[in-house]
């Protein structure tokens, strides 16, 4: 489990120290735009209200692996998610991911590519079980023809009509590309 300092500055009714307003409005172009209430539409709404919350600092989740944590932050949230934990070349991924900062390219593009492994490996998985996933039902293809898919999409004015003769190439081909490659070797054995 992850351990915190004895005194934890985040995730608490105290606010860390803020510099002085000179400063940063030397510092960052623009600072303290808003600070006059009257140009914040927010205002009305930036109230505290006693909510009844009988706790400073909520109770921490256990950790029951090493989990994802950004470089930017000390620790974890008190709360996380745990229903898909971080499995195969996808994990290994994002775990790399986050080495690198949230401001980073490389950090958001690392967890794309991890997305596109997990699918990968998962179509695989499937393939390879006695129940392989049925790509005709499952990405909607069925759906396109059984409640009118095409024609909800013609004489709208819908951005996706732009793009719909690619997506049986998306969605069909890395199937196609799978049964080919399963026949050529087939063939040779």
């Amino acid at each position: 489990m992850t351990q915190t300092p004895e005194r934890v500055p985040a995730y608490t009714a105290d606010h860390p120290p803020v510099p002085d307003t000179n400063e940063l409005r030397a510092r960052i172009p623009g600072w303290g735009a808003d600070l006059n209430e009257k140009d914040r539409p927010s205002v009305p709404k930036l109230q505290f209200l006693d909510t009844g919350a009988h706790w400073d600092f909520p109770e921490r989740q256990p950790e029951k692996w090493p989990r994802e944590r950004s470089v930017e932050h000390r620790f974890l949230t008190p709360v996380f998610g745990t229903a898909q934990p971080p499995s195969g070349l996808s994990g290994v991924m994002r775990k790399f991911a986050y080495k690198f900062s949230e401001g980073r390219a490389a950090h958001w593009m690392i967890l794309l590519y991890a997305d596109r492994v997990d699918a990968a490996e998962h179509h695989l998985r499937s393939l390879l079980s006695l129940h392989p996933d049925n790509p005709i039902t499952e990405t909607g293809v069925k759906a396109e023809f059984s409640h009118g898919g095409i024609k909800s999409r013609l004489g709208r004015k819908r951005v996706d009509v732009k793009h719909l003769w690619v997506d049986p190439v998306i969605v069909a081909g890395p199937w196609i590309l799978a049964i080919l490659a399963v026949t050529r070797l087939m063939r040779r054995k």
